[in-house]
């Protein structure tokens, strides 16, 4: 048996970065962006009023100073003369200053009566204008890699970035075996389940940036894997999730060697989710998880969401651990790591009381997983221990 840290390394070496393509800006956000891309335009691509008010010369602005309007200046509609000594024109929040103004009088500090204004209160000395460019310039790049944020997509629509490269998503095809399970929605038989673990994972995939096909169930025979395996060409990754009654992925690698997997490893000390077997499997890397349902999930967050996150060319594809402190006792750990459902609050970090690796429902009501190596000592409230959040 290899350690995470060992098979997480391996792991790596079965995905790279996956190739670019070219989303519309309103698909952009959530992916990761592949090139860097650059500002068409200024912004703003003209000095621009930033308040409601009268543009005039700064020279001519003191208290009581009168002025003739002479004309309006509108957000995407400019005045197309230009502003002579003693006029002003009304202008609006956005608009362009026209030509021969360098200064804006907000309309509280002015008294209108009919084409004539004045000065009524010191209007300070904030000329009330943005110069052109000042949030950004023709050429002015966004970085890649990172993933867009709303603010991004904003950002480039303002650059007038209408096409986005990004990388692709990769494509992860999960494949459920076992002849106890049925789809959710399904009547089981008086000795079948269902499959929980297909769903679970699917979700936790695509939140991470994959795009996740969820295959038929495989029954436990060599034909109905064979077949699974078949419609999982064209995927970057596959998942099998269980094996078959008579011994966990004894079908499973018995199939997939015969299609040609070459393996990489097989079992993981750590609990849950010591039986994982990985390689790769043609033009895709393989990953078997345990059919045990906590198992399953734990194994996605530790391995499968890196090597999404490797596909994706995220650069660090490996979630840090975090530190907190311990707000219950925990007692010593056995020889393998483990990775125990946690609640992290205010008060610190504490393991749920039930660790059995089949309870879905524990799962769901932490948020952490509690991370103890192996031969870890017993620990008091207040020992500072590591957890990975989910």
């Amino acid at each position: 048996m290899i350690s995470v840290e060992e098979a997480r390394a391996l792991l790596f070496d079965l995905v790279s970065p996956l190739p670019a393509e070219t989303v519309a800006l309103a698909e952009a956000a959530g992916r990761i962006l592949a090139e860097n891309v650059a500002a068409t335009r200024d912004q703003p691509p003209f000095a621009a009023s930033s308040m409601d008010g009268y543009a005039v010369k700064a020279a001519e602005v003191e208290l009581h100073a009168m002025f003739k309007v002479v004309g309006e200046a509108a957000a995407g509609r400019r005045f197309a003369g230009s502003v002579g000594p003693g006029q002003a024109v009304r202008i609006f929040t956005g608009a362009p200053v026209p030509d021969g103004a360098d200064f804006v009088v907000i309309q509280e500090d002015v008294d209108r009566r009919g084409d004539l204004i004045s000065i009524t209160d010191a209007p300070g000395e904030k000329a009330n204008i943005r110069p052109a460019g000042i949030d950004f310039s023709i050429g002015t790049q966004i970085t890649a890699p990172r993933q867009l944020r709303p603010e991004d997509v904003a950002l480039m629509a303002a650059m007038n970035i209408a096409s986005v490269p990004v990388n692709r998503k990769p494509v992860v095809a999960l494949i459920s075996t076992g002849d106890e399970l049925v789809m959710p929605g399904e009547t089981p038989g008086p000795d079948q389940i269902i499959a929980s673990n297909t769903f679970g994972l699917k979700a936790l995939l695509e939140n991470a940036g994959a795009q996740v096909r969820v295959l038929p169930i495989a029954q436990d025979t060599l034909a109905s894997l064979e077949t699974a395996f078949g419609l999982a060409q064209g995927a970057d990754l596959v998942v099998t999730i269980g094996g078959a009654s008579v011994g966990e992925y004894d079908l499973v690698a018995d199939v997939s060697e015969g299609l040609g997997l070459k393996q990489s490893f097989y079992k993981i000390r750590m609990r849950p989710g010591k039986p994982l077997m990985a390689g790769r499997l043609g033009g895709a890397a393989m990953v078997g998880l345990p059919g045990n349902p906590v198992s399953a999930m734990v194994c996605g967050y530790l391995f499968l969401i890196p090597m999404v996150r490797r596909m994706l060319g995220i650069e660090q594809a490996l979630q840090p651990f975090q530190r907190a402190r311990l707000s219950a006792p925990l007692g010593k750990n056995g020889p393998r790591e483990h990775y125990m459902r946690a609640v992290l609050d205010n008060g610190g970090i504490r393991a749920c009381d039930d660790q059995d690796s089949s309870l879905l429902s524990v799962l769901a009501q932490a948020n952490a997983l509690l991370v103890r190596q192996p031969h870890d000592p017993a620990r008091e409230a207040g020992d500072e221990v590591l957890y990975l959040p989910i």
